[in-house]
């Protein structure tokens, strides 16, 4: 059987928002370059589907236009949210809306969320990925990979046949299970710094906002985790419930079941629930956070979004921090091309870089995950009742959050 034989500089694997955005950005750059999938897209994600401000600031970078006149449209299948609704353990009910004045200074309407599902929020990055550029190779899954004197050899099947390509640098944006990150790195889970989650698409769920906050429950019987309803188009909604992986291990959690009793019988899930209609089977994933500082770097390598473990652990939100570790790979591997040098040393200061926005996160959460369960549904009713926070996070938080993403550049430091 004939083996297709490609050569390239740069290797990318995995076209989700990390792979597509640095493809992107490549291409911006006149930096030819492979980027290989093993899903045929548009595929489905098990994810949360919200894309935050940190979405927002990127897309701007690629085209302003995207946000305005493809999310902000009400099509292409995204919802824009003006806000989020706490549900905290007490049982009371906290919008946080931006006020008039807010959005003023805003120039007008600017979304501080939208919902997508990842089919086609995935699908829609991956078309701005300039094909006369990047030699994009959907159905190309990657078996084998190895180091060589002058780069790497992988090994896989491209739409079932054999394929070998040749690169010199070789990066990882294939997820929390990386085939990269096994080659280069240590798959290594940090319970401390890692959650369980699940999702189910739903229509017909009662009771969501019109200006489609966000939804977020702390259920009293189960700290340390959090319910959403994400709104979608067409009256459906990304439902789903995510938990910190050493709780669920202290105390033997079946987070499926978990998800599955709160809709049935949580006195604020299930009357909003009984008339409405699941749209799959429950789905389940791992989410790698921030905090336990993965190697992302080395010699002839680097790694993207959920594969160098970089979820906002306060949040779960990592679609954002995957594209903004794009955008600032770019930047490092442009210089490496320049002086034609891609060893350890000239991405020493990658890591730092992908991780200086989320330190206060991380601090929050190692906080958070080691104070008792009570502590935790005790300050959660405590904070985010008192009207100052809520002034302070509505009106002075959300909108410096605003003038980030829309007019503030993306710094990357290189030393």
């Amino acid at each position: 059987m004939t083996i297709e034989n490609i050569n390239t500089k740069i290797c990318i694997v995995g076209a989700g928002p990390a792979g597509a955005t640095l493809s992107i950005f490549l291409g911006k750059m006149g930096i030819p370059h492979v980027i290989v999938d093993a899903a045929e897209f548009p595929r489905d994600k098990v994810c949360g589907d919200g894309l935050d401000l940190n979405v927002v600031r990127v897309l701007n970078h690629i085209d302003p236009n995207i946000v305005t006149n493809e999310l902000m449209n009400g099509g292409n299948g995204f919802t824009s949210s003006e806000g989020m609704r706490f549900i905290l353990p007490n049982g009371k009910q906290v919008d946080i809306v931006r006020n008039a004045a807010s959005r003023q200074k805003s120039n007008g309407n600017k979304p501080i969320f939208f919902v997508s599902k990842r089919s086609d929020f995935d699908n829609l990055l991956l078309g701005k990925v300039d094909k006369s550029i990047a030699d994009v190779r959907l159905k190309t899954r990657i078996d084998k990979i190895a180091k060589q004197q002058d780069g790497w050899l992988l090994n896989g099947t491209s739409n079932g046949q054999p394929v070998e390509i040749k690169c010199t640098f070789l990066v990882g944006a294939d997820g929390d299970h990386s085939v990269v990150l096994r080659h280069v790195g240590e798959r290594k889970i940090d319970r401390n710094n890692y959650a369980g989650a699940v999702r189910q698409y739903w229509k017909g769920v009662q009771g969501l906002h019109k200006d489609n906050l966000i939804e977020v429950y702390f259920p009293r019987s189960l700290p340390l985790s959090y319910f959403w309803i994400f709104p979608l188009p067409n009256g459906e909604a990304n439902v789903g419930y995510g938990m910190a992986s050493n709780y669920i291990a202290k105390k033997n959690i079946n987070v499926r079941k978990a998800f599955e009793e709160l809709i049935k019988t949580d006195p604020y899930l299930a009357e909003r629930f009984k008339n409405a209609t699941a749209q799959e089977t429950v789905k389940g994933w791992g989410v790698p956070m921030s905090g336990s500082r993965r190697k992302a770097h080395g010699d002839g390598w680097m790694l993207l979004g959920d594969a160098a473990s970089i979820v906002c652990p306060t949040s779960g939100e990592g679609i954002g921090s995957g594209m903004l570790s794009a955008y600032t790979a770019s930047k490092f591997i442009q210089r490496a091309l320049e002086k034609n040098d891609f060893g350890a040393h000239m991405f020493t200061q990658y890591d730092r870089e992908i991780h200086k926005r989320l330190g206060r996160e991380e601090k929050i959460f190692r906080f958070v995950n080691n104070i008792p369960g009570w502590a935790f549904s005790t300050g959660l009713n405590t904070v985010l009742s008192n009207r100052l926070f809520q002034k302070w996070l509505s009106n002075t938080e959300m909108q410096k959050w605003v003038e980030t993403a829309y007019n503030t550049p993306i710094e990357v430091k290189m030393n």
